[in-house]
């Protein structure tokens, strides 16, 4: 069996100077990036995902209500779907684009450009644990994270390479992948209440 590292949303709408910016996340993506670096050999798989938006209907809010709406972030074909420049993706194997037609927080709902599903990729490849990084920790990692623990995979968040939105959020969201036996290493990057 083998293990792999699930960058999760890690795109220019998410960080500094994104439309739905969360504080922190460059510093996410740079710290990614360091991590591949020094411990190239720690994961035998690296994916990614990506918020995917082509008219995702009711999740984009005019106004948004930051709970079920939110403003328009990550449409295809802008720069604020791409992934951060601090992010080195040379070991990204595969991308998993969600949301195009709805609203998707987790890495699980999305699929690779031949359509094959995150699940499915990872166990084809033998894949039974996975640790999971990347923006943002109370929503789209959560929502990952809780997925992969679904799914039978041996599930770890390093949480000091996630950025959160919110305490209020967050601590409801570290709850919730406690609750569903997924590990937890570090802190999140989070502005002060």
């Amino acid at each position: 069996m083998s293990n792999a590292l699930i960058i999760v949303d890690v795109q220019n709408d998410f960080c500094e100077g994104g439309s739905l910016a969360v504080a922190g996340g460059a510093g996410v993506a740079a710290g990614i990036s360091r991590l591949l670096a020094a411990e190239p050999d720690r994961w035998d798989h690296v994916v990614a995902t990506k918020d995917y938006h082509v008219d995702p209907g009711a999740h984009f809010g005019d106004p948004p209500d930051y709970v079920d709406s939110w403003p328009r972030h990550c449409v295809v074909g802008t720069a604020g779907s791409e992934f951060h420049p601090d992010l080195e993706t040379g070991r990204v194997e595969a991308i998993f684009h969600k949301g195009e037609h709805a609203a998707a927080y987790s890495g699980f709902e999305g699929h690779a450009d031949d359509g094959e599903c995150l699940a499915d990729w990872l166990r084809a490849r033998g894949v039974d644990r996975v640790d999971l990084v990347g923006i943002a920790t109370d929503h789209c990692v959560r929502a990952t994270a809780l997925d992969a623990a679904r799914e039978g995979f041996g599930t770890t968040v390093l949480l000091d390479l996630t950025a959160a939105v919110a305490p209020v959020t967050l601590d409801i969201a570290l709850r919730a992948m406690d609750g569903a036996g997924v590990t937890m290493l570090g802190k999140p990057v989070i502005r002060a209440a």
